[in-house]
């Protein structure tokens, strides 16, 4: 049985098929962190705008340094939904043979909108003749914590391993399926400075990594020359060296060139894809305020008279029909005059509730006591008559 020191930062024992994994304590070193630049590119993302266009395949090929022919690559982005969570499920692959030896691998991931793992499997293998190697790591998001099991197959040598991620640790955590998302958005939403984001080494230590445009190229495909952009990528690992990874595509987001930097495998366009077509926005039309001057225009103006006329006529009409309108407010403003109150508004409250129906009636004025200069009977009498309906 072998000993492997793969954990981040401290040595950690895998156990035989059949045993129980061992759990790797949490990292001592010190915990890599994503950029200010890298977690405002994230916040700004508006998922019904900015992943419109990111969903569709790509299908490459694998060449060696010489043109032949070794395999294919395929990534294909589509929308899904994850324990009832609208999301994104990638899914890549890459198998072929190096120097008569088959390998590959094969990535399933769910994304969420805002780029967060939600869950990945990720699976690689190389058929060697006397010592096979399979390795499977499974990552899930928990509610406070990141899962990781890993599965490595050698031969008859079974090594398993399990830890936890607090989710704080992991804000900003690009994994492998959720880096082929970023890199199509990359390319639609362009980015102004490197970016760096924290991810896994081949050992799933977390360590930065790090985001950079590179510069427009030509790349020719079936005799058409297609300007494409780049991105290079460079995980920077904290117990190994820096991998980096150059990537480039049209401007639709299709995947056209993928090489690791020092191998001598890269990946290819074979075949122009169709373009993704964007649907035309017709701007809003924009008006410009206009300072209005009606009394200067004469159509407004005599809009204006003829209204005026018309709410006069209507009013006149109203109060010929309602004759007992005009006798009440004489009334009121007779007594107003007389009494000279300070508070106009609370006398004119008091003076009509003697009027509403919903009130009770001891008395035509329920909010003073003082005398009136008007005779019990005759303020009664007046009362009835403004009730009494109009013959």
């Amino acid at each position: 049985m072998s000993v492997s020191a793969t954990s981040e930062g401290s040595p950690s024992q895998f156990t035989s098929a059949g045993q129980e994994p061992t759990v790797q304590p949490p990292q001592s070193t010190e915990i890599p962190k994503t950029s200010p630049q890298a977690l405002k590119y994230l916040d700004e993302i508006v998922p019904e705008e900015d992943f419109k266009y990111v969903m569709f395949d790509d299908q490459l090929v694998t060449v060696s340094d010489a043109g032949k022919e070794l395999g294919e690559f395929t990534v294909t982005v589509e929308p899904t939904r994850y324990k009832g969570l609208e999301c994104f499920l990638i899914h890549a692959n890459s198998h072929g043979s190096i120097d008569g030896v088959p390998c590959g691998t094969s990535i399933v991931c769910y994304v969420s909108k805002c780029l967060e793992t939600l869950e990945q499997q990720h699976h690689e293998y190389v058929k060697l003749d006397n010592c096979p190697l399979d390795r499977k790591t499974f990552l899930v998001r928990q509610s406070d914590n990141y899962t990781i099991n890993r599965v490595i197959t050698q031969g008859e040598d079974v090594q398993r391993t399990t830890k936890n991620i607090p989710v704080e640790q992991m804000r900003g955590f690009v994994s492998e399926g959720s880096n082929l998302l970023l890199h199509r958005l990359l390319i639609e939403k362009r980015m102004d400075d490197d970016l760096q984001f924290i991810s896994f080494d081949s050992d799933t230590n977390l360590c930065p990594v790090i985001y950079k445009g590179l510069d427009e190229r030509t790349q020719t495909v079936e005799d058409v020359e297609l300007r494409v952009y780049g991105v290079e990528r460079t995980i920077n690992s904290t117990v190994d060296l820096p991998t980096t990874w150059q990537s480039y595509f049209m401007n639709d987001g299709h995947l056209t060139n993928r090489v690791q930097v020092g191998s001598p495998v890269t990946m290819k366009l074979a075949k122009v894809p169709v373009r993704i077509e964007r649907d035309e926005e017709t701007p809003k039309p924009v008006f410009e305020k206009k300072q209005l001057n009606w009394e200067e225009d004469m159509q407004m103006h005599s809009r204006f008279v003829d209204r005026k006329e018309e709410l006069k006529g209507d009013h006149a009409t109203y109060m010929r029909h309602h004759p007992e309108l005009r006798a009440l407010l004489a009334d009121f403003l007779q007594f107003l005059l007389l009494r000279k109150p300070d508070d106009v508004i609370a006398f004119a409250a008091d003076y009509f509730s003697a009027f509403s129906t919903s009130m009770p009636d001891p008395s035509p004025f329920l909010a003073s006591n003082a005398p009136t200069p008007f005779p019990a009977s005759r303020t009664n009498t007046r009362i009835d008559e403004l009730r009494a309906p109009t013959r």
